[in-house]
Parts: structure tokens; sequence; C-alpha cells
């Protein structure tokens, strides 16, 4: 049996949508099937629309959280001096 492999995003690993529509069919498709409300968005990096789980203006990214260095997870980890 052959199964459909959507294309996806190079930037982010998510199913690329060519347009609106098909995003927003795909989004009512998963609430019909799972339960799980869904939104559209164009995404900055190949320019096809995705579909993500946070609402609409409540994620917004910070500079000050772009900006801080990544930290280890590692118990008992201490930074290097300078």
């Amino acid at each position: 049996m052959h199964y459909f492999v959507p294309k996806r995003c190079a930037s982010t690993s998510k199913i690329m949508y060519h347009d609106k529509v098909t995003a927003q069919r795909a989004a009512e498709q998963s609430y019909i099937d799972r339960g799980t409300q869904l939104w559209t968005y164009r995404c900055q990096y190949c320019g096809c629309w995705h579909l993500t789980s946070h609402e609409p203006g409540s994620y917004l990214p910070s500079p000050a959280n772009r900006q801080q260095r990544q930290r280890s997870r590692k118990r008992g980890y201490k930074p290097r001096r300078r």
C-alpha cells in the first residue's frame, strides 16, 4: 500500500500547505478527528502555511529571551570562567 508523505519545511519540519484554505481544512479535520484545535500561520522561512497549537497573539518572543545563552541541564554543572 502507498501512503502520501507530505512535504515538510526545512527550517521548522512542519507540514507545508500551499494556501490558507487547505491549511484551514487540515485544522478543521484535526479538530474532528482528534479534538485538537489548531490555528494557521504563514511561515517566515518558506512562505507556505503551517498549523500551530498556539493561539494567535498568545506567544510573542521577547528580545531578551532570544539573546540568553543556552545553559547545560546537567546536574552540578558549573560554567567555566573566561
